[in-house]
């Protein structure tokens, strides 16, 4: 049997407990890439109009959207083919499509970029076609990158004697490496005097206030200061590659995350309700039942006597009820998530009456937390 010395004990379990401690910090610490991110890195939105060709008789059909044709006609004569005026082009292998792509930050020009291709006509699908080359443009109407190339479809479709039968969307698709960047976006990293901007993606003077002390305890010296809730001021060296080692090293840092503040979360439209871990109920008593109003109508026949005048009529019986679910007053309170799910949960109410209830317990002021409806 083994036996630990009285000093030697202390020391343990004192090195245990720091070590849960930093476990647990370190299980909610996260890096300033996943906060932040470094003022003017982004990407850009571009967009274009082009032609899809090559369909399997799915196109648009071009009476019904004659920008189509017109726009087969412009890149003919462009191409030198010359479509006499007025003449009905009747064509079901062509598409007009909208091109989308996201420009990546510090992109040069030949790389390449995903494009997302989409039906604005009224093709039934884009399987088998070909993007032409279409002009992505910038917000600054200036070209960016050019598309073009064999579309990916996803979706797969069939029809015959009037049925038809169809898996996810056949109208849009991707070209993976479809778009080739022909001018690059300037981007300046910091200005002259080798200031950088850091925002936070949620603002939060807590958090930014953490972020400048982990920033200044990494590098040893003053070299970040807030200047609000989201932006953080960076002093950073004035040559390129030390400010790319230095937002690097910045990047990497570890900031404990301030806790959200309690928040409740309703979607009208689908039903749904999300809480965060920081909701609490006061307590409240709560009685929950359902009302509901049936109205039936029978329609009967009144028949007139044998050899009588009368006429024989429909009369309509309507019968109106009223029900109402019994319920009786619950108390409901909770200090911790668990809690506050049991007692609703114990309510037996439906996700649209659960909307109601948190709205009016929100009211009453048992419901500690912000409610947002979205």
């Amino acid at each position: 049997m083994s036996t630990i010395l009285p000093g030697v004990r202390a020391h343990f379990l004192v090195g245990l407990f720091l070590l849960l401690i930093g476990l647990s910090s370190a299980a909610q610490a996260a890096t300033l890439r996943e906060l932040a991110d470094f003022h003017g890195v982004r990407d850009n939105a571009l967009v274009g109009y082009g032609l899809v060709v090559g369909l399997d008789g799915s196109g648009d059909q071009t009476m019904q959207a004659p920008f189509t044709g017109q726009s087969l006609t412009n890149m003919l004569s462009q191409l030198g083919i010359s479509v006499p005026p007025g003449t009905n082009m009747q064509l079901k292998n062509v598409a007009a499509v909208i091109v989308t792509a996201s420009l990546p930050p510090f992109s040069r020009q030949g790389q390449e970029l995903d494009v997302v291709v989409s039906s604005v006509g009224n093709a039934r699908s884009l399987r088998g076609g070909t993007l032409l080359m279409t002009p992505l443009k910038g917000a600054d109407g200036a070209t960016y990158a050019l598309a073009q190339g064999n579309l990916l479809i996803g979706g797969a479709g069939a029809e015959a004697g009037g049925s038809s039968v169809q898996i996810n969307q056949q109208a849009s698709g991707r070209i993976p490496g479809g778009a080739t960047v022909e001018r690059a976006v300037p981007l300046n990293l910091g200005d002259d005097n080798g200031f950088l901007e850091l925002q936070l993606k949620q603002a939060d003077f807590g958090t930014a206030d953490r972020v400048v002390s982990a920033i200044n305890l990494e590098f040893g010296r003053s070299v970040a200061e807030a200047v609000d809730g989201r932006t953080i001021r960076l002093l950073g060296p004035r040559t390129d590659n030390a400010r790319v080692r230095f937002m690097a090293r910045v990047e990497n840092v570890n900031v404990t995350r301030t806790q959200a503040p309690a928040k409740v979360i309703i979607n009208a439209r689908t039903g749904s309700v999300v809480l965060n871990s920081r909701v609490t109920l006061g307590q409240a008593a709560v009685a929950h039942g359902n009302l509901s109003i049936i109205i039936d109508t029978d329609y009967g026949v009144s028949q007139p006597a044998p050899f009588g005048q009368g006429e024989t009529v429909v009369v309509p019986n309507t019968d109106i009820g009223i029900n109402q679910q019994e319920a009786s007053l619950q108390m409901v309170e909770g200090a911790d998530l668990g809690e506050v799910v049991d007692a609703l949960n114990a309510l037996g109410a439906t996700p649209q009456d659960l909307m109601v209830i948190l709205e009016a317990l929100k009211a009453a002021g048992a419901l500690h937390a912000e409610l947002e409806i979205i």
